[in-house]
């Protein structure tokens, strides 16, 4: 229970590796209020709008009494060349990927300062570190995630709060399921090709990457700030 007592905001809370994530958090002893456009959350609410994410975390700290950790999940996938990208796949793109976590980060510092410090644990992605093929807006937007998560963890180490990142390569969940069978592959079979391409042997549960949260959340990662740690199971982005 090494997260007994402490009070956790997580985003993307009905998706594949949110869902594990709250679940960990739970599990570890933490109270826990997710958000998401839908599902079985605490908080309903839409990402792109900037007075959703401007007050989110004081509406989760008034729910939950305090804020201690903040895991900023939610995130989409945007595919294509960007010769192929619409506005709409831009705006979006950077409204999720990018806007919602600066704007949730920034409302959030205030609050954990005032109550002593805290852990913010940003989703990015292997691919924002190590660009990949034909994913431009993912991958730059990611790319964003990450630097924002080296910036803030050396800009409020000295408040006690603790930023890093989880960066996943391909992960099995609902998301990637769903853009397997839109392109006309079988989901299933495609994971079975993709775990063949993975040197330990299949690509990442949403529990693998909920573990890691769970980590850089607890005192276990208490000297870690501005780190981004690749959770890919050996496989390079290529």
């Amino acid at each position: 229970m090494k997260l007994e007592g402490r009070k956790a905001l997580v985003t993307g809370a009905s998706g594949g590796i949110g869902q594990a994530i709250v679940a960990r958090l739970r599990a570890e002893g933490a109270t826990v209020v997710g958000t998401d456009r839908e599902g079985a959350v605490d908080i309903i609410g839409d990402l792109t709008e900037r007075d959703f994410c401007d007050t989110l975390p004081a509406r989760a700290a008034e729910i939950l009494g305090g804020l201690d950790i903040l895991a900023n999940n939610a995130g989409i996938i945007t595919r294509g060349k960007i010769t192929e990208a619409t506005d709409t796949d831009l705006a979006r793109t950077l409204a999720i990927n990018v806007e919602a976590p600066v704007r949730i980060c920034r409302a959030t510092i205030p609050i954990m300062a005032a109550g002593g410090g805290g852990a913010i644990i940003n989703t990015a992605s292997c691919w924002g570190v190590h660009p990949g093929p034909d994913h431009p807006l993912y991958v730059m937007s990611k790319a964003a995630v990450a630097s924002l998560t080296q910036c803030l963890g050396r800009d409020h180490a000295h408040q006690g709060i603790r930023v890093n990142a989880v960066c996943p390569n391909e992960v099995d969940t609902p998301m990637l399921r769903t853009g397997f069978a839109i392109r006309g592959f079988d989901p299933e079979t495609a994971i079975t090709d993709l775990d063949q391409t993975v040197p330990l042997g299949r690509i990442a549960k949403p529990e693998d990457i909920a573990d890691v949260v769970a980590f850089l959340a607890s005192d276990d990662a208490r000297y870690m700030c501005g780190a981004l740690l690749e959770v890919n199971g050996g496989k390079p982005v290529g």
